[in-house]
């Protein structure tokens, strides 16, 4: 009967040695946290408020149930937003931004105060929107595309100026998309092909000027060699006329002598080569 109560007593004390480490271990977990590699964390103490400290990497003690740790990402991430905004010219761009961001690790208790763990969702396309419209309406529709690395060095600054107002860094900010209503790129299509058919237009008037002053020098030629060969055939009189005849009759003689389909010289007022030089036929 002895050993039995010793027994019961010794299983009791062994519940509640159990009991007791099971509710120690429960304690010393909920005393435990731990913020991974990239992140920081904020503590909110339910009688402080927002603990004025961040906390770095690594496994942390706190007071469970009065404490609670909020973990923030502070790797920079990327945030891509869309915006319509109008030029100088009153036409519509759409433009695509896309920003790399992070938050300024020392202010976290403030930012997790005012803005929460999602505060870059909150901020980010409301002040990228305005910066976009306020940049884009300096400039004319035709500009944003010839004057580009100097529209998006405007967006980068004023954005970065404005993301600093709420505690958020931003490593990197570019324009990667922009278009232009479909009647803006209307006009652009047709002004393009308005340009190609004036320098087509151009082209035609330089070559037909080139043809006519071609025709000008071949015809300033062609009446100077008149004039010289009137000249010649004044000065030496029938002899020029005689020996060109000469020469014509050698011409039309060896083409003939050439050819396999004359076997003699006809007579006769046809014949060319006595046509050519009467000579031949003793002046007939």
């Amino acid at each position: 009967m002895g050993s039995n109560q010793a027994a019961v007593s010794f299983l009791s004390n062994l519940a509640r040695a159990a009991f007791g480490l099971g509710a120690a271990a429960t304690v010393m977990n909920s005393s435990l946290y731990t913020v991974d590699g990239g992140h920081r964390a904020v503590l909110f103490d339910r009688f402080r408020g927002v603990i004025d400290q961040t906390i770095g990497e690594g496994t942390h003690f706190l007071i469970p149930w009065l404490q609670k740790p909020f973990i923030f990402d502070i790797r920079t991430r990327p945030h891509t937003f869309s915006s319509v905004s109008g030029t100088k010219d009153l036409q519509m761009v759409n433009l695509t931004l896309r920003v790399l961001s992070r938050p300024e690790v020392t202010r976290l208790p403030y930012i997790f105060q005012h803005l929460g763990l999602e505060y870059d969702e909150k901020v980010l396309p409301s002040i990228g929107n305005e910066v976009l419209k306020a940049v884009v309406a300096q400039f004319n529709a035709d500009q944003l595309l010839t004057e580009r690395p100097h529209v998006s060095a405007l967006v980068r600054e004023s954005l970065i100026k404005r993301a600093r107002d709420f505690n958020i860094v931003l490593d990197d900010v570019a324009i990667t998309h922009l278009s232009y209503g479909a009647e803006f790129s209307r006009a652009v299509e047709q002004k393009q092909v308005a340009q190609q058919e004036a320098e087509r237009s151009k082209f035609v008037v330089m070559k037909a000027d080139q043809e006519r002053r071609a025709a000008v020098i071949r015809a300033e030629g062609e009446s100077e060699a008149a004039q010289m060969i009137s000249d010649a055939t004044a000065k030496a009189g029938l002899g020029l006329i005689e020996l060109r005849r000469i020469e014509a009759s050698r011409e039309v003689a060896a083409t003939l002598a050439r050819s396999p389909n004359v076997a003699y010289l006809p007579g006769g007022k046809n014949n060319m080569l006595l046509a050519l030089n009467p000579a031949m036929t003793g002046g007939r």
